[in-house]
């Protein structure tokens, strides 16, 4: 028999979210551990807040909210906030009901400024990987480094000379350039979309464009990030970057070593490394004039050969920073900015992967 379509809408619902939600789903352990650590930062967000006025979007709900922009790719806060709308699993993620009342967009953007200004992205990555150290899951001697380039948002048409600023606006929203016999340098020009984005690129065989250096710091048991950072781009700034990461972890007497790829097989970093007591292991580097800056005395080892096969899982989470994080092309301009977001992103990752290690705070 034909079942004829009813249409009719509820007045009333007896039901919380956290019924749609099935007992499986892979955001249930990834909400436990994210609840787990904003829980720690609570006296961090006091700090931040006036105890007087009208209360302000919870700042716990606006990292959620930001968490759930990245594991779900979605490129705006005007789309995140449509999501949150109509979707019971984010809203259920973000602890709010059926009935309860979303916040707009401008107001979203707004309030997110307020923890951009702060270095609660670095805090929240802390105490995610404080959880995931409970657990025995960290490395305490082997890590890995590397760094690629992040796309800015601004156009190569906004890559002006410095002289030829004679403050009248461009002429449509989209003029054209022309580039014919111009010599393009960082030196004398800068975007006026971003004047932070520098025109560089990775290789030889590779197209200039305007970008940002990100620089990720990883463990070898997992792969999880201990630390990540954005800065200006240029031809130093991955090997300067990766000696202030290391540091963070070099301290103490215990001896431990660093992987690395060839970009970092250096005279000065290799003597940086050996003076905070870390072995280096990169590759060699034998077509540099002067030739490899480490020998046998290192390569001889087993370990050496077995950081060589752990420094690759580097490359997984940039990969997965590019597609699923959006991080590809920045949507943000500004060093700061992309820095927070990006750091934010490197803690959605290390959630996803101390979820599929099947990481649970109870």
């Amino acid at each position: 028999m034909r079942g004829l379509e009813q249409q009719s809408d509820a007045l009333f619902v007896y039901l919380s979210p956290e019924s749609f939600v099935p007992k499986d789903h892979p955001l249930r352990p990834i909400r436990q551990m994210v609840d787990a650590a904003l829980e720690n930062l609570s006296p961090v967000f006091s700090k931040m807040y006036s105890h007087t006025g009208r209360p302000s979007i919870p700042p716990e709900r606006l990292l959620k909210a930001m968490l759930l922009q990245v594991l779900y790719s979605i490129p705006s806060n005007v789309k995140l906030v449509e999501q949150i709308h109509f979707s019971i699993l984010f809203r259920w993620f973000l602890g709010l009901g059926l009935d309860d009342p979303v916040w707009d967009n401008s107001s979203f953007s707004t309030n997110q400024e307020r923890l951009i200004e702060t270095d609660v992205a670095t805090q929240f990555l802390e105490a995610v990987l404080d959880q995931a150290k409970c657990k025995k899951l960290l490395s305490k001697d082997h890590f890995s480094v590397d760094g690629t380039l992040i796309q800015s948002w601004a156009s190569i048409k906004s890559f002006k000379s410095r002289d030829d600023d004679d403050g009248q606006p461009p002429a449509g929203k989209n003029p054209g350039r022309d580039f014919q016999g111009e010599k393009l340098s960082n030196a004398t020009h800068a975007s006026t979309t971003d004047p932070e984005a520098k025109l560089y690129r990775k290789g030889i065989n590779h197209e200039p464009r305007l970008s940002f250096a990100a620089h990720l710091l990883t463990e070898n048991r997992h792969g999880l990030v201990m630390a990540s950072r954005v800065t200006i781009a240029d031809g130093f700034a991955e090997r300067e970057t990766a000696k202030s990461l290391i540091a963070k972890v070099a301290s103490g007497t215990r001896r431990r070593t660093i992987a690395a790829d060839r970009n970092y097989d250096t005279h000065d970093f290799v003597r940086a490394m050996r003076t905070l007591k870390v072995t280096p292991h990169v590759t060699q580097n034998h077509k540099k004039k002067g030739g490899s800056s480490i020998d046998g005395r290192t390569t001889r080892h087993d370990g050496y050969g077995v950081s060589q096969t752990f420094r690759k899982r580097i490359e997984e989470v940039f990969g997965w920073l590019k597609t699923v994080g959006l991080f590809r092309k920045t949507r943000y301009r500004g060093v700061r900015k992309i820095d927070w977001h990006f750091t934010l992103a490197v803690t959605a990752y290390n959630l996803v992967r101390m979820r599929n290690l099947g990481v649970c705070t109870t």
